[in-house]
Formats: C-alpha cells, structure tokens, sequence
C-alpha cells in the first residue's frame, strides 16, 4: 500500500493574513471606490475566487493530494458556472 509523502506544513496565519486583506480590499472595493459597476462585479468576482482557492489549496489540504482527488473537486465548478451564468442572464429570457 502506498503511504503518504510527508509534506511542509504551510504557514496557516500567513495565509489567513492572506485572506484578511483579501477581504479588506473587497470591502474597499465595494463600498469606496468610484468605478463602474460591471469593472466592481469582476473584480469582486475575481477576489472570491482568488479567496476561494485558497480554502481549498491551503485549509482544505488539496494542494498536497494526488491528482484525482484534485480533479473530483475541479469537476464540479463548470456546472457551477454554467448555473451562475443562467441566473444572471435569466432575466433577458
């Protein structure tokens, strides 16, 4: 059976660091800066994402596993933008 390589652990409050300002932009993003609203929405988008893979890099331990366990959660996420995608455009139906 084969056993685990050992990995380095990360820097957790690094990254929750990471996080934190991450989450201060997009409050300052939203609340304070005087850009359009579609350039704000991929930004913030952009932001959640960036948040998003992080998670599941770092505190979801995904970057020290094998490849098909990184591909079972990858699948999933285009059905999720094809959801995101019919909702925003469902009101042009």
């Amino acid at each position: 059976m084969h056993t685990a390589q050992p990995h380095k652990h990360p820097n957790y409050l690094l990254i929750w660091l990471y996080l934190f300002l991450l989450t201060v932009a997009e409050l300052g993003l939203a609340f304070e800066l005087p850009i359009s609203r579609n350039m704000k929405l991929i930004l913030l988008l952009f932001l959640a994402v960036w948040k998003a893979l992080l998670v599941a890099l770092f505190f979801m331990h995904l970057k020290f596993e094998r490849w098909n366990l990184r591909i079972l959660a990858i699948v999933p996420l285009p059905l999720a933008a094809i959801l995101i995608l019919a909702v925003i455009t469902e009101h042009i139906w």
